[in-house]
């Protein structure tokens, strides 16, 4: 079996954010059992289906992404007691057929969730949402392990920069589970 291919994608846009952080922690976690990358998504147009065909370039772009990754983990934060508009903007774009020939992108994808926030709760309010939408675009969800990390600012080196410490151990479960969720996803479409 060729190495799996995870697709990272943070619901915060800025360069520096804990989120885009954990991602990159989990980056690090995962090594060399799974090609890991960070979508970048920050040309993405509001949605509007008055661009939506033909698809700006920006668009096609993270849709090929998507289509080559075999599990997306989403990084987000809570905004409000709710993922990121960014997020949605980016999912509603996913959420639509390709064309008449090719459905949307993310049917039937693995995903894993993680966050952290400087709140007591975490983001354990964003990820439920979440959970509803991605559930709904009929991507595989892993709901056990998900990762909450409150508390943000307790986990920072002297520079400011995300040490995990507390939460490191629970990461490290989760990306194990989460290589593991997607190859059995992979082994049973080939079986």
């Amino acid at each position: 079996m060729s190495k799996i291919k995870i697709l990272a994608i943070v619901g915060s846009l800025r360069k520096e954010s804990y989120n885009r952080q954990l991602a990159l922690a989990a980056k690090e976690i995962v090594g060399d059992r799974a090609d890991f990358k960070l979508l970048e998504y920050d040309d993405i147009p509001y949605m509007n289906e008055d661009i939506e065909h033909p698809a700006p370039e920006a668009v096609k772009r993270v849709r090929e992404e998507v289509k080559a990754a075999d599990g997306i983990w989403f990084f987000t934060p809570e905004y409000n007691h709710f993922f990121p508009g960014v997020l949605k903007n980016l999912i509603d774009w996913l959420s639509r057929p390709v064309s008449d020939k090719e459905p949307q992108v993310l049917a039937g994808k693995p995903a894993a969730i993680s966050g952290i926030s400087t709140a007591m709760a975490g983001t354990s309010l964003s990820q439920d949402h979440l959970v509803t939408l991605i559930s709904f675009l009929n991507m595989d969800v892993m709901n056990v392990p998900r990762l909450v990390i409150p508390h943000a600012r307790q986990q920072l080196d002297i520079e400011g920069k995300l040490a995990l410490k507390a939460s490191l151990s629970y990461l490290e479960k989760q990306a194990t589970a989460f290589i593991s969720f997607i190859e059995k996803r992979l082994r049973n479409q080939c079986g």
